[in-house]
Order: structure tokens, then C-alpha cells, then sequence
């Protein structure tokens, strides 16, 4: 029987992540200290830990058949590589940013500046695409410091809450892309580890769907049953259950956690009661 192949970051947010997802789709890892690789017990998969950077070449050479990757990285390192699903964690944004006391406040304020990156392809594409000559300073590591030790009038690199740029004295003026992890396809990959792959993916909606929705229980009198149901949402159809209690039911439903919040006034504003929310493990639709 063939492994899938899929390479995760060796260590960091993004491994975590990334081993979180694995293990809520039923992937288990035994993973020893400073592995290379590690199979899976129950699934026909092998775990490859390797630096971001050299996922993308990785992939392009099929050494491994997929990667949960960080899109920034891809974008970066495999602008030829395609990716199948956005995994919608591990958000952040690649901006520009520069000292709070520059008087730059706008991209074009960098016109003839310096700009310290550890992503020069998507920082060159972008100022070309937007008419502005830089000038590029790649720094592997960390890029913060480069305006405080006069070796760059701004960076550029990722941003997750912006504290960094906050005790580094910077102020974020653009934001190139929103990046989130996604898991990426090598395109070397035979027709039996694809098939596997698709599997992988099926479990992976099921638990991203699940992570974005909330079930809720609720009891209602029939007589504003119908405005109950106008406001619910639901994977086909609300279930309305009849209570013991005479002229009222129990309705059970799935709302978007996005939504939730929003809904949940407007359910209880039109009478209903004994909301119950609970989370979702799976969603197989």
C-alpha cells in the first residue's frame, strides 16, 4: 500500500496547527524528538517535518505528495504550486511598515527607499504592480530591527497580532496579502495517493465546518414558531420536536459562528427560550 506523503513545519504555531487538524481527523502521530518523519497508526500517511522555507521545493520535486503550508510561503517559495483547500488557521497578513516617526505614510512615500524583507519575490511583484522603485534588502530572520539599525527605511513581513511592530516602534502603512495555511499539492502526486488525499480533505471540511458552527437547542410557543424558524438557518431544514408541554416545541439547528450572536437576539426578541449551544465535533454533510 502507498503513504500519502505530507509535510508539516518542524516546529512553531503552524506545527501545532497543523498536528491539531491531523489528530481531529483521525490522523495519531508518534512523533520521537528531532524526527525526520513519523507514520501514522491508523491511516496510511507519513509525517514529514521540515523547515517552511524548503516545503515548496519539496513539493515541486515530489520528495513529499502534500504540506500544510503557510500561503505566504507558497506565494513566496511556489507561485507554480497549487494549493486545495484553505485550512483557515494560522492567519496573518504581509504588510509594510515603517518607524513611527517616519513622515511615510503611504506606499508611495517609499519611492526610492529602502525596504528590509524576507519576502523579496512578493515584495518586487507588488511594487511593480503598483509603480513604485524600491530598493529590496533580503534579511533571513529578524527584519524588525533594520529601520532601528539604519539599514532600511521600512520592512515588510508577516503580521499576526502586531505586537511585534509595536515593541520594534513600527507603524503598518500596506498590506500586500492575507495569507492563512492551506494544504498544498505536489504536482508529481500518482493517481493512488491522490485518492488518499481526497480523503484527507473530506475529514478536513467536516471538522473546519465544524469549528465555524455552533448546534442550538431552544424551546418555542408554537404561536411564533413560524418567525422562529424564518430566523434559523440549517444544514437542510430546522428539527421541530413537540414538548410535553402543551403548545410548545423544542427546534434544533446549526448556526454559523459568525452569525450567532446576531441570531441569538433576534431569537429571543420573538419569544424563544431555554437556549441551548453546543459545540460541534464533525459535520459530515
Amino acid at each position: 500500500m502507498s503513504y500519502l506523503r505530507i509535510a508539516v513545519q518542524k516546529s512553531g504555531r503552524l506545527n501545532e496547527d497543523s498536528m491539531r487538524i491531523l489528530k481531529d481527523i483521525g490522523i495519531s502521530i508518534d512523533n520521537g524528538k528531532d524526527q525526520l518523519k513519523a507514520a501514522a497508526r491508523d491511516f496510511p500517511v507519513e509525517v514529514f517535518y521540515l523547515r517552511n522555507g524548503d516545503i515548496p521545493q519539496y513539493l515541486r520535486d515530489g520528495v513529499v505528495d502534500a504540506a500544510i503550508i503557510g500561503e505566504n510561503v507558497l506565494i513566496e517559495k511556489g507561485s507554480d504550486l497549487d494549493f486545495v483547500e484553505r485550512l483557515g488557521f494560522s492567519k496573518c497578513k504581509v504588510s509594510i511598515a515603517v518607524p513611527k516617526d517616519s513622515k511615510a505614510n503611504s506606499l508611495k512615500d517609499l519611492e526610492g527607499k529602502r525596504i528590509a524583507t524576507s519576502y523579496p519575490e512578493t515584495v518586487k511583484q507588488f511594487l511593480a504592480e503598483q509603480n513604485i522603485d524600491a530598493q529590496l534588502h533580503i534579511i533571513n530572520g529578524s527584519v524588525e530591527i533594520a529601520p532601528n539599525i539604519g539599514l532600511a527605511d521600512g520592512i515588510c513581513d508577516i503580521v499576526s497580532s502586531g505586537s511585534t511592530l509595536f515593541k520594534n516602534g513600527l507603524k503598518e502603512i500596506e498590506v500586500l496579502l492575507k495569507s492563512e495555511a492551506v494544504l498544498a499539492v505536489s504536482p508529481e502526486i500518482d493517481e493512488e495517493r491522490k485518492q488518499i488525499l481526497e480523503k484527507i480533505q473530506f475529514r478536513i471540511m467536516s471538522v473546519l465546518k465544524a469549528r465555524n458552527s455552533k448546534y442550538v437547542l431552544l424551546n418555542a410557543p408554537n404561536d411564533k414558531l413560524d418567525k422562529i424558524l424564518d430566523l434559523l438557518p440549517g444544514m437542510r431544514s430546522p428539527t421541530v420536536l413537540p414538548l410535553a408541554e402543551e403548545d410548545w416545541s423544542s427546534v434544533h439547528t446549526v448556526i454559523s459562528k459568525n452569525d450567532f450572536w446576531n441570531i441569538i437576539d433576534e431569537l429571543k426578541a420573538n419569544g424563544a427560550e431555554g437556549i441551548l449551544v453546543c459545540p460541534i465535533e464533525k459535520m459530515v454533510l
